[in-house]
């Protein structure tokens, strides 16, 4: 029998119980030091299997034994009650009081300057005038906070949900396919990758024949300057000042903004231009040519996303393709934001009568529930690759439960006529934000875009983030855009009602109405 070490605690009237991390007696303040602990106990604690069955006799049922636990079961029992928590009062809710509401955001907003970053948050603070606000659920094309206040998303999560929110058809191809096989093996075939490549394919049309599944529109990105790589045996590449390809560091190197790459110089082999420059486009293949750094592909967002939504003219990505041609080049068109019917047609390139080599893609490909990419491209860009089918692959990357988003997302964009929509309320949005314009010229200096991918640009940056608070705070979600802080973007979920893109209308032209009235008299 275990002898009672000096501090043994006596409560009586208690039964003997097991000791464990989940008794609620333990306790992190009444400890047994192990030099105090009888051998045959010290002994019986070793492993974390014996330590948490170990039961304390002392010849009496009055009396108890604290003894240390391992740090790892200390650990153990931390991380059971904070996750058994959370899975039981946050993830499985389906409402939340108002007294925890309140513990929800105060502990996410401690959490996130510990454990996040808390320079995101200051940067909440100069666009919102509630940098506090948790998302809690959403509608079709809304989202609630944790207070059960709703907010018009003309945000669209960066141009994720063009099907809009947790659209039933999508969820339910994933929810049944998570009912059979949620990842694969990675030996046997998949099926639904093939099924997606080909579907893939048909909506890209022409000779883009062939897919490669990513996590990322930044993978996507990655693999596209890879293939291109393999296809001509050459490094060097162009992209177009203004232009945002992502932040992994192949993507970064097209990304054109100093601020994210300065950090991370030398990048891979970029040569930027300025967008929709046609003579600069041709200067630099000559010059290529002249001096043999021939070039492998050039690298164009068809509408510049984070650069401001700024839209291609047609002459110039029909240029950039005869250039390509003529000098051996691939033209890799990301599509990771204009694709999946946002501009009006399946793919922002169908509106300028021009085939790419390799196309980008990602954000709403899964449909706003999975994330998942792709790199698409013709027989030619994939030969290298079929040679060796090793040199891109990825663990997660195709996997069942995206593939059934994706699948699920093209059939609701076919069926519901979403790029159809998406070009007559991209032209409702833009008629309605001119009028604003014309009403507040000295707030707001443009409107532009193309279908549902649209910019309003105002005469400074402090006014972009004046106007950016005043819509917040009226409860329409918007953000700048990465590279040029002077406009805000508009991009809804494809399926916004016209009720609510007048009512987005009208909060806009508060909030420009707001800020003109802040402006000193100069500037007005």
């Amino acid at each position: 029998p275990l002898k009672s070490p000096r501090n043994v605690t006596s409560t009586a009237n208690r039964p003997q119980q097991r000791l464990c991390p989940q008794d609620p007696i333990i306790s992190s303040q009444k400890r047994v030091k192990s030099s105090s602990i009888p051998s045959s106990t010290a002994n019986a604690t070793k492993t974390n299997k014996e330590n948490i069955h170990q039961v304390a006799k002392t010849g009496s049922d009055s009396t108890r034994v604290e003894i240390i636990l391992s740090p790892e079961e200390i650990l153990r029992s931390e991380v059971l009650q904070k996750t058994n928590n959370l899975i039981e009062n946050f993830i499985n809710a389906k409402e939340i009081q108002p007294q925890l509401a309140e513990t929800i955001i105060k502990e996410s907003v401690d959490l996130w300057n510990a454990h996040v970053n808390p320079g995101f948050l200051l940067y909440r603070k100069s666009v919102s005038t509630d940098y506090t606000a948790v998302e809690w659920r959403d509608g079709a094309s809304t989202f609630f906070d944790i207070h059960g206040r709703e907010f018009i998303d003309c945000l669209g999560g960066f141009g994720i949900y063009n099907v809009g929110h947790r659209h039933p058809k999508v969820v339910s191809a994933v929810k049944a396919q998570i009912d059979k096989l949620a990842l694969h093996s990675q030996e046997l075939i998949d099926p639904l990758r093939p099924y997606l490549a080909h579907l893939t394919s048909k909506i890209c049309g022409g000779n883009l024949k062939y897919c490669y599944f990513t996590n990322s529109g930044t993978e996507s990105v990655e693999s596209s300057l890879k293939m291109a790589m393999l296809t001509t045996g050459r490094k060097r590449f162009v992209a177009a000042t203004g232009g945002f390809h992502g932040k992994t560091l192949g993507s970064l190197s097209a990304t054109s903004k100093a601020s994210f790459r300065s950090p991370f110089l030398p990048l891979l082999d970029f040569t930027h231009v300025k967008f929709n420059d046609i003579e600069a486009l041709k200067d630099i293949f000559e010059n290529s040519k002249f001096t043999g750094d021939l070039i492998a592909g050039v690298l164009l967002e068809p509408v510049q996303g984070e650069g401001g939504i700024n839209v291609a003219t047609e002459e110039y990505l029909q240029t950039a393709r005869k250039l390509c041609d003529e000098y051996g080049a691939m033209l890799i068109l990301d599509e990771v934001q204009s694709g999946m019917g946002r501009c009006g047609k399946w793919f922002a390139f169908q509106h300028y009568g021009i085939e790419p080599d390799i196309v980008a893609l990602g954000k709403a490909f899964g449909g706003g529930v999975m994330p998942i990419g792709a790199c698409v491209g013709t027989e030619k860009t994939w030969a290298k690759y079929i040679e060796n089918p090793f040199l891109q692959t990825s663990t997660f990357g195709g996997n069942p439960l995206a593939c059934a988003a994706a699948i699920a997302a093209i059939n609701v964009t076919a069926e519901e006529r979403l790029p159809e929509q998406a070009a007559w309320k991209g032209e409702h949005l833009m008629a309605g934000f001119r009028k604003v314009k014309a009403k507040y010229p000295d707030v707001m200096c443009d409107v532009r875009g193309l279908g549902l991918m649209i910019g309003l640009e105002f005469h400074s940056n402090e006014i972009g983030y004046s106007v950016a608070k005043e819509i917040f705070s009226r409860n329409v979600l918007v953000a700048g855009t990465l590279i040029n802080a002077r406009t805000i973007r508009i991009e809804p979920p494809i399926v916004i009602t016209e009720k609510e893109m007048n009512e987005v209308i009208n909060r806009v032209e508060g909030a420009c109405k707001a800020v003109q009235s802040q402006l000193p008299k100069s500037q007005v």
